[in-house]
């Protein structure tokens, strides 16, 4: 079994946006990182908190089995957009606003030698090739998964791509042609929702990936699941933020969150 706790260090840093920074981390703690070929592999970042002193060598499982929980490192969950096995290099992309946050924060302050540990990968989805089509959607957040997705679709593949960010200053140069949203200023995934309601569906069978803020993958979910009848199994989709939480505050809601929307469906489905 791979290793799931990995110490990296720093390599280099580009702001590829306005509001988009990378980071490529590196170095022989990646010797045991691995993937499995998914488009949404994920890894949670560790954040230490500032002025306590943890157990050496440092171990998140170490330090929750023996410090107290306000003690407890703080974890930020981030896709891999890109992992180079050979070169042991792991590349996240990071959406800056400023001080807030944590993990945008640290990304925009980020040099080459910082060390950062991290849990993973995890992850669960990959386009079927057997799809007659894929719809892909989602904001930022979604964004470095839809990429990898549209880098892995063969040539001639059926797709349907929408982005959500801000302004045409976010857009990045895709391997394949992507219809991006802006919102500026309006709340975050009304674009979304508009535009995939808007899609006029081909015939056959679709594979989907839908992610982004929790409130707008509700609406969409709703929308796949109820109105176009699209079997769970053929989507790929789920909150991966949520207005006005953090990713603590988001994680110890979510199953709750996740439960309360399958009821609200199967109740729509008649089941």
């Amino acid at each position: 079994m791979a290793k799931s706790e990995h110490r990296a260090t720093v390599l280099r840093t580009e702001r590829i946006t306005p509001h988009m920074i990378r980071v490529v981390v590196g170095g022989d703690g990646l010797a045991e990182f691995a993937t499995e070929g998914l488009c949404d592999h994920y890894v949670k970042l560790v954040f230490p908190h500032e002025g306590v002193e943890y157990p050496e060598p440092f171990s998140v499982e170490h330090v929750r089995a023996s410090m107290p929980r306000e003690f407890w490192p703080r974890l930020r969950t981030y896709t891999v957009r890109a992992w180079d096995p050979q070169a042991l290099e792991l590349t996240l992309d990071f959406v800056h606003h400023g001080d807030e946050g944590l993990a945008g924060p640290w990304a925009a302050a980020a040099r080459p030698g910082d060390v950062v540990h991290l849990l993973g990968p995890g992850g669960a989805y990959a386009p079927d090739p057997a799809a007659d089509w894929h719809l892909l959607a989602g904001d930022e957040s979604a964004l470095p998964a839809i990429a990898v997705a549209l880098e892995r679709l063969p040539g001639g593949a059926r797709v349907h791509a929408f982005v959500e960010v801000e302004d045409p200053s976010e857009e990045q140069k895709l391997d394949q042609p992507v219809t991006w949203l802006h919102r500026r200023g309006r709340p975050c995934g009304q674009a979304l929702v508009e535009a995939v309601r808007a899609l006029d569906f081909p015939d056959g069978v679709p594979h989907a990936f839908v992610h982004g803020e929790a409130g707008c993958v509700r609406e969409l979910r709703r929308y796949l699941r109820v109105e176009r009848g699209i079997p769970l199994e053929r989507l790929s989709i789920s909150g991966y933020w949520r207005r006005g939480a953090d990713d603590e505050s988001w994680r110890a809601v979510k199953r709750d969150w996740n439960d309360a929307v399958e009821a609200e469906e199967s109740a729509a489905l008649g089941r």
